[in-house]
């Protein structure tokens, strides 16, 4: 008899482990810049705007994240030549409009030139006002400025996050031209020096895009599942959250 009972137990938790092997959500790699507060890792379950509508989305859908944040360009090349890969925020431009499949935008972001002394109102009055210019490495700001007619000797791209910003405290780059939500945000954890700002001179929405080779089923649940997000409030739930106390509001 024990050795039926041994039997029973084992079947029975060969059958629960298939049941659950059965009902496991697939895993999808999701890359996220450490860019609070519209995307991070490192901060536990805290992940930026676009970071926790991301995983929402996801959790709706039906697929469980493996989170990924190496540097920017990377994350946008190992996203672009893999399979059914997520990335966000990611700002869609005309130079990376094949290299991915676009799900669905996840807010809109105004850029601004941030300086510690001078004030300037186009591009153009940037380019003579400011010998080098901090921007995030592989960001859709990177490609504006050069696209402005920027010299290579002005520009100076670095990692995005709070590098940018340290080295405008530090004097050694004149402007950090960037989104204004995570300039302010990064800004007021590492300085009460005022900044400058300059009007919005470049608009996009951020989205939450995929690998070229995307499965259409995975893409449309994001999309029906963003939509929902977008429409229930939970967006402009997460913007106030995030950007509370911060004069982007």
């Amino acid at each position: 008899m024990k050795w039926i009972s041994c039997c029973i137990r084992c079947a029975a938790g060969a059958l629960l482990a298939c049941s659950s092997m059965a009902y496991a959500l697939p895993v999808v790699d999701v890359f996220f810049a450490e860019a609070p507060p519209l995307t991070m890792v490192s901060q536990g379950d805290q992940h930026g705007i676009a970071g926790d509508i991301s995983l929402q989305a996801m959790a709706m859908a039906g697929y469980s994240p493996h989170l990924l944040s190496p540097p920017w360009p990377r994350a946008q090349r190992d996203v672009a030549l893999g399979s059914n890969k997520l990335i966000a925020p990611l700002t869609r431009t005309q130079s990376r409009e094949n290299n991915f499949t676009w799900i669905a935008p996840l807010m809109t972001m105004d850029r601004a030139f941030f300086s510690l002394d001078r004030h300037v109102e186009s591009f153009e009055e940037a380019r003579r006002t400011f010998k080098m210019i901090a921007v995030g490495s592989g960001s859709a700001q990177e490609t504006r400025l050069r696209e402005e007619g920027f010299s290579a000797a002005q520009i100076y791209p670095l990692k995005i996050g709070e590098n940018p910003a340290l080295m405008l405290l530090k004097g050694r780059v004149d402007a950090w031209f960037n989104g204004v939500p995570e300039t302010l945000y990064i800004w007021k954890q590492i300085s009460d020096r005022p900044l400058l700002m300059s009007g919005a001179l470049m608009t996009a929405d951020l989205y939450l895009a995929c690998s070229r080779d995307c499965d259409p089923q995975m893409v449309e649940k994001l999309k029906t599942a963003i939509d929902t997000l977008q429409s229930n409030g939970a967006i402009k739930r997460a913007q106030h959250d995030y950007l509370k106390g911060l004069p982007v509001q």
